[in-house]
């Protein structure tokens, strides 16, 4: 309530001052938002090594959160050196717990061919995995492969709830590749 000002007004350092209380005390979703608040400078500086050292604790710990944000460190070597073997396994722990942000990086690593055989067959599955599961990412990546395979109609709902869902910077980008879409129901959707 602190950090996102709910009820309160916003106060990212007593906020930090809690999630480290309630990590010091083993809380799971703590430990991992101690690493958040390292990894994006909430209530505290941003300290991308501190950030991963937490995030591990809370991964090797069992919480999917904590996976997903392990993983995401060290695909992008973010605080610790990048090992794209390492994360896919990780990516692949929390997305079995069902998180939907793990399903989709899943997805990238096999479109991508990042560490594993480049497989659009598999990518399209962690996609709609991801987009089910309520991934703004993940739908919009859902949507492409749909649009790829021909069924713009399937496509169209997931992009709209990937526009609902997703934040501002995320918003524009999907805007900017609708508009260069050459079917005039996506170029729609930007507007």
């Amino acid at each position: 309530m602190l950090l996102d000002g709910r009820g309160v007004a916003v106060d990212a350092v007593a906020a930090f001052g809690w999630f480290a209380a309630a990590a010091e005390q083993g809380h799971l979703a703590a430990i991992n938002m101690v690493g958040r608040c390292h990894d994006l400078g909430w209530g505290t500086m941003i300290d991308k090594p501190a950030a991963a050292a937490w995030f591990k604790v809370a991964a090797e710990r069992g919480l999917d959160w904590g996976m997903y944000n392990y993983a995401t460190a060290l695909t992008l070597g973010a605080g610790i050196a990048e090992d794209r073997v390492a994360a896919l396994g990780w990516f692949g722990k929390a997305a079995a717990l069902g998180n939907a942000k793990a399903m989709n990086f899943l997805g990238s690593f096999h479109e991508d061919g990042w560490v594993v055989v480049r497989d659009l067959a598999t990518a399209a599955g962690h996609y709609a995995r991801a987009a089910a599961g309520g991934d703004f990412r993940g739908q919009f990546n859902h949507a492409r492969m749909l649009i790829a395979a021909g069924d713009v109609d399937a496509a169209l709902p997931w992009l709209e709830r990937a526009l609902a869902g997703g934040n501002d910077r995320f918003r524009g980008q999907v805007r900017d590749w609708l508009q260069r879409a050459t079917d005039p129901r996506l170029q729609g959707l930007a507007a």
